[in-house]
């Protein structure tokens, strides 16, 4: 087979593999969603960004929204209506610290705390399914993919 026409099929493979992903991702989410409003027992809809702005203030609290846009790359006004939207069905709540009373900084309420750690443990049990997905591959082939996924990475940037 060509070059030409192995760059075509790495083209399609990869078209193919992110609309599967994102399929995936959102058939997992509204899965995950759901297994929330059981256990917590949710009002509120939310959405996958705010979620991952939820983990974003757990891992980081306190932080501000600025912190928050850029570790996320969001802008900072879709970061103030996010973390708005949040503190409304109390999920997050506002903090200053005591050298800096003109700074708004985001802190987990308890519920917050519990939908983090449901998050966190979602993340490793996807961690582990795709560890044991790669063990099928040899070192010099992981060594690919991580360049590969590393160049992809920067291409998209």
């Amino acid at each position: 087979m060509s070059t030409s026409k192995i760059k075509n099929a790495i083209h399609e493979n990869f078209i193919q593999f992110l609309q599967q992903k994102e399929q995936y991702e959102n058939r997992l989410s509204s899965a995950f969603i759901e297994e929330l409003r059981k256990i917590i027992e949710i009002e509120s809809t939310l959405n996958i960004t705010e979620l991952h702005t939820i983990a974003c203030i757990g891992e980081q609290e306190p932080i501000n929204v600025t912190s928050i846009a850029e570790t996320m790359n969001l802008s900072k006004g879709n970061t103030s209506k996010i973390t708005n939207k949040l503190l409304k069905a109390g999920w997050v709540r506002r903090a200053q610290l005591n050298d800096n009373k003109k700074e708004v900084y985001f802190r987990l309420t308890t519920a917050g705390k519990k939908l983090f750690a449901i998050h966190d443990e979602l993340h490793i049990k996807e961690q582990q399914r795709l560890n044991e997905f790669l063990d099928r591959y040899s070192e010099s082939e992981l060594d690919l993919m991580k360049r590969l996924f590393g160049d992809l990475a920067d291409f998209y940037q």
